[in-house]
């Protein structure tokens, strides 16, 4: 595995995908639907939302430099309609407030990937659109098209630092135990600890 081609520890979000040939050209995203990953592939997986789904797949594409292609099949997410919204970002981008421009999903905002990774995926990826494709056998003869097409794109993995806000820890302070819950058991009513007496 050409280190040059492919980040380190590569791919970097977990998600509900297999990794099947790190350097076949395309990748497979089922939508809604749940299929046995294929051969000459290079990852294969679902995506039922149009927010946190999609960042996974832009963050673990522009991270290997193989993958030029990814084919969109497998039944639309309900709703959240990931599929619709997987074209609209390829096609358009995001607003100026992270919202995926020409979207029809729910939620369809970025909150954890920079806009240039958003360019990135788009320069890179060219995405075949067979939404409402279940048939193993046509969805495997199109991986077998594409897999070894054209070269790897001409640039080293792009790798997202993580952006996600860390939730704060709140730290109450135990100021006295104000009500008996059960005897030797009191808790402090402002701050809503319980804890056992002394």
């Amino acid at each position: 595995m050409p280190e040059e081609l492919i980040a380190k520890n590569w791919p970097f979000v977990k998600g509900d995908y297999t990794v099947i040939d790190p350097e076949s050209r395309i990748s497979v995203v089922t939508l809604a639907s749940d299929m046995a990953p294929l051969p000459n592939t290079c990852m294969m997986g679902s995506c039922k939302t149009e927010n946190l789904g999609i960042e996974k797949i832009i963050s673990n594409s522009i991270s290997n430099s193989n993958i030029r292609y990814i084919l969109v099949c497998g039944q639309e997410s309900r709703g959240h309609l990931s599929g619709n919204t997987l074209l609209a970002i390829h096609e358009n981008g995001i607003d100026d407030r992270g919202r995926i421009i020409g979207s029809d999903g729910a939620i369809p905002f970025i909150e954890n990937i920079p806009v240039d990774a958003i360019n990135r995926f788009r320069q890179q990826i060219e995405l075949i659109d067979h939404r409402g494709l279940v048939d193993t056998e046509k969805i495997q003869s199109i991986i077998d098209e594409y897999s070894s097409m054209g070269g790897p794109y001409p640039e080293p993995p792009m790798i997202i630092e993580s952006t996600k806000k860390k939730k704060q820890r709140i730290v109450r302070e135990i100021t006295g135990g104000d009500m008996m819950v059960s005897p030797g058991i009191m808790m402090d009513s402002a701050s809503g600890i319980i804890f056992a007496e002394n």
